[in-house]
């Protein structure tokens, strides 16, 4: 793309070009309010070379913005802590609300070249890198994001010129980083992965576009061109329904829930023996993933009364308390709401070597908010895939991720129900809002066994925990859990 891209230069007056860049700034800001008016988030992302102008340039584009509806983000090389997460973790935790800008000064375009160069990133692993932006970027495209890609193109000796010119003088010295002078040192090397990196990841739904910055004026002008008419152009489709995909993940074959036995039986005599064994030996597994830095990921859904909460108390308690945190989910808060739907889910990941336990998780999307009807059809259609699609980068990351849906049957449900609300101490635990979904029963097993059947694969399979008895549903969950982190440290040996 950098060899071949083609050159656009304006053919006018520097005047004339001053005249033009102060209309588009106007016409920017006036789109500030479109976009807040219509909750378009909108994602600049601004790559080049060293000395480019990246910084001057976002200085341009904000002059005339609103500085409460926009925020300047410099992307830099990522940190021990956040090493320790996946891959795109920090990317997402810097997605725009909805009605906001974010301009990212750089991205994972260094990143990456910076890993093929120095050889510590492998062929399939840049692969796998790069098939993750793209999903990235579509996700974000299908969630009512626009994303704007701009790569800051100069000649080599152009570069050398500015590089020289900041380097000296002391209050500019700061603006030339050690990255930039390595970038320039190895120009040709960094120009093929920017190269194989920019054409991996230049789609028709978020393409790149490259911005001539050999002058500073004609590029300010070149990407406010870009940036008004990309916004123009998203308002105008923001009706366009996104494809609904379905990628061929490798699914495991699941029973309906109506096949699903529930007469088991466990004496509590039996259970306290058991569940005594399990936790020293899941006690024992947690320090050893916390020194090979295992990540594991459980999310429990299931039935109102089923026994979530009894299930988690007692898996958690054999834990070391600064390795996990349960996270309990319940409605969006308004700034979660303003972001695509995973990144409350994406805020709340651990690090590696540690537990994250989600009471309620990301499948609210394809059963309460597809029931309740907080969000589309569409919506909550395409959520299998991009949760599959989630689930896999975290595999990929090398966590472990298990997901429980514990299961009763719904006369057990209404006895449970009755007892908390006939009990002193236990009346919080029962809600008008149990009962009215009681009352949708036969809905919600329909979109559970769809969601089960479409979201339980290899890397992220679902394990259904028969709960009518509550002992042998806490020791089925703990011997699940230690059976698939015992398979995943064996892996490390």
């Amino acid at each position: 793309m950098l060899k071949n891209y083609e050159i656009r230069r304006y053919q006018m007056p520097e005047e004339e070009i001053k005249v033009l860049v102060k209309e588009k700034k106007k016409e920017l800001a006036l789109q500030q309010q479109l976009i807040k008016e219509h909750k378009l988030p909108v994602l600049v992302l601004l790559e080049g070379w060293g000395a480019a102008g990246k910084g001057t340039l976002i200085g341009n584009l904000i002059q005339e913005l609103d500085p409460r509806f926009f925020k300047v983000i410099n992307m830099d090389a990522p940190d021990e802590q956040e090493k320790r997460k996946p891959f795109l973790w920090r990317y997402m935790e810097q997605i725009p609300e909805a009605g906001k800008f974010v301009f990212w000064d750089s991205g994972w375009l260094e990143e990456l070249a910076d890993g093929v160069i120095s050889g510590q990133m492998s062929d399939m692993a840049l692969e796998e890198r790069m098939r993750q932006i793209r999903i990235f970027d579509r996700q974000l495209k299908d969630n009512g994001y626009l994303v704007v890609k701009l790569f800051l193109q100069i000649p080599r000796d152009e570069q050398k010129r500015r590089m020289e010119a900041l380097l000296d003088k002391k209050d500019t010295r700061w603006r030339v980083s050690a990255r930039d002078i390595r970038q320039a040192k190895k120009r040709k090397d960094h120009e093929r992965a920017y190269d194989r990196i920019l054409e991996a990841t230049n789609t028709g739904y978020v393409p790149w576009h490259i911005v001539d910055a050999m002058d500073k004026k004609q590029a300010l002008l070149q990407t406010l061109h870009i940036l008004t008419n990309q916004i123009n152009q998203a308002v105008e489709n923001a009706r366009i329904l996104p494809e609904i995909l379905h990628k061929d993940y490798p699914l495991l074959k699941m029973p309906l829930l109506s096949n699903v036995p529930l007469d088991q039986e466990m004496s509590e005599e039996e259970y306290k023996v058991r569940l005594k064994e399990l936790q020293k030996k899941l006690k024992k597994l947690h320090n050893r993933i916390y020194r090979l830095r295992i990540p594991v990921v459980i999310a429990y859904e299931g039935w109102d009364a089923a026994g979530k909460g009894g299930n988690i108390k007692r898996l958690a308690s054999a834990l070391d308390p600064r390795g996990f945190e349960v996270h309990p989910i319940a409605s969006p808060e308004p700034h979660e709401k303003a972001r695509h739907y995973l990144w409350r889910f994406y805020h709340r990941l651990p690090k590696d070597g540690h537990i994250a336990i989600f009471d309620r998780s990301w499948y609210g999307r394809v059963m309460v908010e597809r029931l309740e009807g907080f969000c589309s059809e569409n919506d909550w259609k395409r959520a299998y895939n991009e949760i599959n699609e989630f689930e896999k980068e975290l595999s990929d990351w090398g966590a472990v991720v298990i997901k429980f849906w514990v299961h009763i049957d719904k006369e057990t449900q209404l006895a449970r129900f009755t007892e908390r609300a006939n009990t002193p101490g236990k009346e919080w635990k029962i809600t008008e809002e149990d009962w009215r979904n009681r009352e949708k029963w036969d809905a919600y097993e329909q979109a559970v066994n769809e969601m089960i059947a479409r979201t339980s694969t290899e890397n992220a399979p679902w394990y259904i925990v028969q709960s009518n008895n509550k002992y042998y549903a806490r020791i089925q969950a703990i011997e699940i859990l230690i059976r698939e982190i015992e398979k995943r440290v064996g892996r490390e040996k």
